[in-house]
Order: C-alpha cells, then structure tokens, then sequence
C-alpha cells in the first residue's frame, strides 16, 4: 500500500492502471482473492514462492537490494570489493542516512534515508517519529544504529501494535537521555570516521500520526494469501501495511508480487491487479 500523512493517514491499494483509495471502504465489506499466480516484480518471471517482498529466487540471491547487508548495514562488504552492484551502492548506500527513535509498540530505534520519512514511521505503525543523527553513509547508520540497541528495541511488536495506539511518549526527552548516555560511544564513531559524519540533530520536532482504525481486535489472529486465497469480511481499519478485518489481520507487504482481486462487496464490482506494495 501506499500512504499519504494525512490526519487521518490516507492509504492507497496500487491496481495495474489505478489506486483505490482504501479509506472509504473502512466499516465496510471487502474481499481479497489470491489467483495463484506470483511474478517477480524485477524479472516477472513466475515463480511458486516470493522471496524478500516480491523477488524470484535467482533475484533474491544476486540483487543488491536482497543482500544481507540491506537489513545488517554495519556488515557492507563494499570496501572488500564485493557488493553486488557499484551503481546500487553509490546511489543507495553511499548517501545521506537518518538515525530516528519512534513510538509503534513502544519506543524502538531505525534508520532510513532522508527523503523517506514520514512514510517510513508510517509503514511501522508509529504514531511518533523523531530524527536525532545525521551520518554520511548507510553502514555509519549501521553502526550507530547498532550502539542504540544496546538500550531500546529497533523491532515493532507488530502484535501489540495492531491491539490498541502507542501511549504517547517523550521523544525529546528520551532523545536527550540516550545522547547523554550513549555519548562515549558514539564519540569512538567520531574518532573513526569523522566529526562530521556523526552529527546530532536537536532542532527537529516530533511528527505525529494518527491511523484510520475503527476498531483494534482484542486478539490477533494473522491471515495469509498461501493458506486462505480468499479473505474477506469487514475492515475495520488500517495501520501500518496491515489491513485490520473483523476477522483478523493481513500485512499486505508480504504478499507483494502476488496477483490479487480486490472486491468491494457491497458495490459488487472488482478488479484484479497484481499488487506493486511500495
């Protein structure tokens, strides 16, 4: 899906030649149907299982952006001289990166590229996000990433996400209280790569967001295209990439690449697409 930071956040279901605006079909009946078929979204080729959110298997292990390194930065073998792609690592890796605390299921730390916020807090559920360093490479994020979670989660429990909001938090607060704390070890990532290539950000504010939810399940039940190829039953929200149902839950970003009929049932019309989740 994709999103707009609205209040509240606007979400988009991506169709081959459309997007349907998931909003208005909130506190009504909808229906998902799998066909069967998967293609990679970067070969096409058809292929019986997804891997990494949407790639064939022989993508899966050559593609730069499925390394191991994509989800470890601080393991980048670039300077080895065996990354998968130049072009990917220059355009990608060797850019300006964000160091961030956010509040999904609780405080939890994250990094992301500049130009993708506020969709990255959003995609996460976070009803808080603030940005505090600035470092000049992917795997510098890596690194600083790697010190904060000596201290705060960098995972959402998607669970505990999807049952009720986050209490709200003070992120300029705990932001101030990490720093302090953390400030030996993030001056040994100065003393290595540079006194710019860590730099603090104290002058940003917290972003908010608030989810088009009517109502949070009291148990979470998970829903999958491989085992139920049809679901459907009441929406009563969307936070995250997950669609709430009355019935349960599906994260659609799963099942990127998987051929999918969407059918409002009341309006008795539908339209099949293969999802392109961004």
């Amino acid at each position: 899906m994709t999103s707009r930071h609205n209040d509240p956040v606007d979400y988009y279901l991506p169709l081959d030649d459309e997007e349907i605006h998931l909003n208005p079909f909130i506190g009504t009946q909808i229906r998902l149907k799998f066909s069967g078929r998967i293609s990679c979204i970067e070969c096409g080729r058809v292929t019986k299982k997804s891997f990494s959110q949407g790639y064939c298997y022989p993508c899966f292990k050559k593609l730069p952006q499925t390394d191991l390194c994509l989800m470890s930065p601080e393991r980048c073998h670039h300077a080895k001289g065996t990354c998968r792609s130049e072009e990917f690592a220059q355009s990608f890796c060797m850019q300006p990166h964000l160091v961030y605390i956010a509040n999904s299921s609780g405080i939890k730390v994250g990094i992301t590229r500049q130009d993708n916020l506020p969709t990255r807090w959003i995609d996460q559920g976070a009803v808080q996000g603030l940005p505090i360093i600035a470092v000049h490479t992917r795997q510098q994020s890596g690194f600083v990433e790697v010190v904060f979670k000596k201290h705060i989660s960098d995972k959402t429990n998607w669970r505990r996400m999807l049952k009720s909001e986050a209490a709200p938090i003070d992120l300029v607060a705990k932001r101030d209280e990490l720093l302090t704390e953390l400030e030996d070890e993030l001056d040994a990532l100065r003393h290595r790569f540079g006194l710019q290539a860590v730099e603090l950000i104290t002058d940003d504010t917290v972003q908010e967001f608030n989810y088009p939810v009517q109502q949070y399940p009291e148990k979470i039940i998970s829903m999958n295209f491989d085992k139920t190829p049809v679901i459907e039953g009441t929406l009563w929200g969307i936070k995250g990439q997950y669609l709430i149902f009355d019935k349960g839950v599906i994260n659609l970003r799963k099942f990127t690449a998987y051929d999918i009929e969407f059918t409002p049932l009341e309006a008795r019309s539908s339209v099949a697409s293969q999802l392109p989740l961004l």
